[in-house]
């Protein structure tokens, strides 16, 4: 187990006061913060290295080729995907997703397909299937959820029946409930029928060990920014015959062969997905960060977060008027809650002003927040960074928020 304290001491960011209070940051599930090795692996780039890549001859051009493609190096070790080229850089897990509706759906679905999707799915694995469902006249298959928020795995199977399957388009960890959605079971159920497995991987990525192969997953999504990374830079994984078989998602620069007056030719994967100039200090900070994570241990940082959110629910629990969402176990490092009848939005002014940071709203999930009946929730996300004395903290200003509203 690491030293949290230590760790804590990485992250500039909480050496602050907010509203004259020290910070308790809780909200990594919207995004994490950036450790001091990640900013000075960016630093460093930018000041020995920075050029475009796959462009000039000169040293800082090859410096900079070499620092990004050693970068997608280190995100297919971390995935144990078979090969650096079954990786994919874009701007976040939204854009990878989008990636695999429009050059794969857009292309190769048909009237009368099916796309299963999960009420659990954050806007980005639910809109874009939405959209290619409507385009192509396929048909768009709802599993909804059992009273204790996991995924109604008969309704799943039932769907899989169905026959004409081509996707199934599914959060490995909910960024409302919690729910760890039993995914190697899916993705063979969905192979078995014939369909292709895309996962939203991006609340569990960060916080757990990943094997695309063992999991057999066709694609999956993550963002950088939720991984102690910097924004602006996440990837797509898949499967090398699968993107071999995609259609460019964007066009222009770098993604092609040869450009002739009427007719161009297409790069191969993965540069055939990645137009124009990538976000290179992006793809530097996320190797730097994945360093960051690997010396860890994602066992460890798996195993604290759970401790973190034993502590949580118990603590919370003793709260009068609490409604808290999502499975006991297994769940990942979050919980969302409400507070009476106060909105959330009120509970986390108050919370901020105590110098508590959770997220208010309905998270990107309205369908999943329709089930809850609720307009929106607070959310309290735990990372590598928080302790015991965070959770104390939210315990204490919800009861500040009790005394507020009477």
């Amino acid at each position: 187990m690491f030293d949290v304290k230590k760790v804590k001491q990485d992250f500039p960011i909480l050496n602050q006061e907010v509203n004259g209070k020290p910070i308790a940051y809780l909200d990594s599930a919207a995004s994490s913060h950036i450790p001091k090795p990640v900013m000075d692996a960016m630093t460093r780039y930018y000041e020995y290295a920075h050029s475009n890549v796959h462009r000039g001859v000169h040293t800082l051009g090859e410096r900079a080729t070499s620092a990004y493609e050693g970068a997608r190096e280190k995100v297919a070790r971390f995935l144990n995907a078979p090969a650096p080229e079954n990786i994919v850089f874009t701007r976040g897990a939204t854009e990878a997703i989008n990636l695999v509706a429009y050059a794969l759906g857009l292309h190769q679905f048909e009237e009368g397909d099916g796309i299963v999707v999960t009420l659990l799915e954050h806007h980005a694995n639910l809109v874009p299937w939405q959209q290619i469902a409507k385009l192509k006249k396929a048909k768009l298959y709802m599993v909804e959820l059992l009273e204790d928020g996991t995924l109604n795995m008969e309704q799943y199977r039932s769907h899989l029946k169905t026959g004409k399957i081509k996707m199934v388009a599914v959060s490995h960890a909910s960024n409302v409930l919690g729910t760890i959605t039993p995914i190697k079971e899916i993705v063979r159920e969905a192979h078995e029928a014939g369909a292709l497995v895309c996962v939203d991987a991006a609340q569990s990525v960060p916080h757990m060990p990943i094997d695309v192969q063992d999991l057999d997953v066709d694609f999956l999504a993550a963002s950088g920014h939720k991984m102690l990374g910097p924004t602006g830079i996440g990837f797509l994984y898949g499967k090398g015959h699968l993107l071999e078989q995609m259609e460019p998602f964007q066009l222009g620069g770098s993604m092609i062969g040869l450009v002739d007056y009427y007719e161009s030719t297409w790069a191969e994967v993965p540069a055939r997905f990645e137009a124009g100039t990538p976000n290179i200090v992006g793809a530097v900070g996320l190797a730097a960060a994945i360093d960051y994570l690997t010396d860890l241990g994602l066992e460890n940082i798996e195993r604290h977060e759970q401790e973190l959110l034993t502590y949580a629910w118990e603590r919370l629990s003793g709260i009068e008027g609490i409604e808290m969402y999502g499975p006991r176990s297994p769940r990942t490092g979050l919980i969302s809650f409400n507070l009476y009848h106060i909105h959330p939005h009120d509970v986390s002014t108050i919370l901020d002003a105590e110098g508590v940071a959770v997220r208010a709203g309905h998270h990107c999930a309205q369908p999943l927040h329709r089930w809850l009946h609720v307009p929106a929730t607070n959310r309290a996300s735990f990372y590598v960074y928080n302790e015991k004395e965070d959770i104390d903290r939210l315990v204490a200003a919800l009861q500040r928020v009790k005394e507020v509203f009477g």
